[in-house]
């Protein structure tokens, strides 16, 4: 759905700067690229460095090169998630994503689940508990597929099948399903706790079938490391993540950069990732929700926003690309609004760091903090939940204040009709 902010209370009546002097602007339009470039190939480095040690996990199952493996899934969570404000905004990246971090996933498409938590069928989906890794041949709905050999052909004609976006076979959290296992614990602390030795080869092996999971599992690394080679290419020079937004005229590159930022900020991350699983009160809701990762994907994607205001991005080898700033733009048409995006943007870094620093205690996880009992946990999440619809408003003031006429922010009936969301 989409959304658009009216009547905003510090709203400015006119333009006040014209971003027809595009020499200001394009060493903007720059930074913002070259921030995605680097972030996009840090996520391809930690991801090759995900691969290596699921491999050095599968040559030697054991709970120690398992927690490695887990440990290295989350680290590539970290550049990622600093991305995911460029999908919004930019259409080669929305389109991209759905084979990289789609979520929720319907995991028994993939592996074996606890029946009694998961049911064993779904009206909206015929692949609900289809489980690949047991059925070499699966028949759903009278059709026959042969899945004899898990590789990348396999799990890319799976992923979505039906049109289900549930049906989730490729990418993060087909990945973190495997490493993990179902998190049974609702929301009590404990995050999927699948053994090593579902991978493990010959008569050790639990859960069955552990060379087909053994396969999955490289096949989904692989194809994540195919996908993120190809939006790194997409952002480097002559590619076309920069020649699309080059070609675009002055506003509409600053409204790509807003959008991203608004909608990432609104209808995303507030709203369906954050205010929805806070109404219902549901662990299903938690983005890495396998893993128990979800507060630091959620302070990831806030500082991805920064970021992008900033002109400013920390590389994982400990360089910086750093640039011309929409925050320089904004201040000279509006310094009043740059100063309240600037500070808007900082107590949402405030509150998502009392949200991760909670969950890194070990004192309250993620889905701990949505529980229907727990004042204190829902109270941290919405402090977040509001400093991200603050940080959003303001930014369709700075849209204004560089001459773009309106944004299309993403909006989420969490946040625009909760009635909706009970019926």
């Amino acid at each position: 759905m989409k959304h658009r902010f009216v009547h905003l209370p510090l709203a400015i009546a006119a333009a006040t700067f014209s971003v027809s002097a595009t020499a200001a602007l394009e060493p903007v339009t720059r930074t913002y690229v070259d921030i995605a470039h680097a972030a996009y190939e840090d996520s391809l480095i930690s991801a090759r460095a995900l691969r290596e040690t699921i491999r050095a996990f599968l040559d030697a199952p054991s709970a120690a090169t398992l927690e490695q493996a887990r440990d290295a899934w989350i680290e590539a969570r970290v550049p990622y998630q600093q991305t995911e404000v460029y999908r919004f905004g930019n259409p080669i990246v929305d389109e991209w994503e759905g084979t990289v971090n789609a979520w929720p996933l319907d995991e028994g498409l993939i592996d074996y689940v606890d029946a009694d938590a998961y049911g064993s069928e779904s009206e909206e989906n015929t692949f609900y508990a289809a489980n690949v890794i047991a059925n070499p041949t699966l028949t759903v709905a009278g059709r026959a597929i042969d899945a004899g050999a898990i590789d990348a052909d396999l799990l890319r004609s799976l992923h979505e099948v039906d049109e289900v976006e549930a049906n989730v076979a490729t990418g993060y959290h087909a990945i973190e399903f495997l490493l993990w296992g179902q998190d049974l614990n609702g929301t009590g602390p404990g995050a999927g706790e699948r053994p090593a030795t579902d991978f493990m080869p010959g008569a050790g092996c639990t859960g069955g079938h552990c060379e087909r999971r053994r396969a999955y599992l490289m096949a989904a690394t692989d194809l994540l490391i195919a996908d993120l080679e190809e939006i790194v290419a997409a952002w480097a020079t002559g590619g076309a993540g920069r020649t699309t937004l080059d070609a675009l005229p002055a506003t509409g590159q600053i409204a790509v950069m807003l959008n991203g930022m608004g909608s990432l900020s609104y209808g995303e991350l507030a709203g369906e990732r954050m205010q929805l699983g806070l109404m219902l009160h549901d662990p299903e809701e938690e983005h890495d929700c396998f893993s128990d990762n979800t507060h630091n994907s959620h302070y990831d994607d806030a500082r991805g926003i920064y970021n992008v205001y900033h002109g400013r991005y920390p590389r994982i080898d400990g360089s910086v690309v750093e640039g011309p700033s929409l925050s320089s733009l904004v201040r000279a048409a509006a310094p009043d609004v740059d100063a309240e995006m600037r500070a808007r943007l900082d107590a949402t870094a405030a509150a998502m760091q009392r949200l991760k620093d909670t969950a890194d205690s070990g004192a309250m996880a993620y889905d701990q903090m949505l529980g229907e009992s727990n004042p204190e946990g829902n109270a941290i999440v919405q402090e977040a939940v509001d400093a991200l619809k603050a940080q959003a408003r303001v930014m369709e003031q700075a849209a204004v204040a560089l001459g773009v006429e309106s944004l299309e922010i993403e909006g989420s009936d969490s946040l625009d009709d909760p009635g909706a969301v009970f019926k």
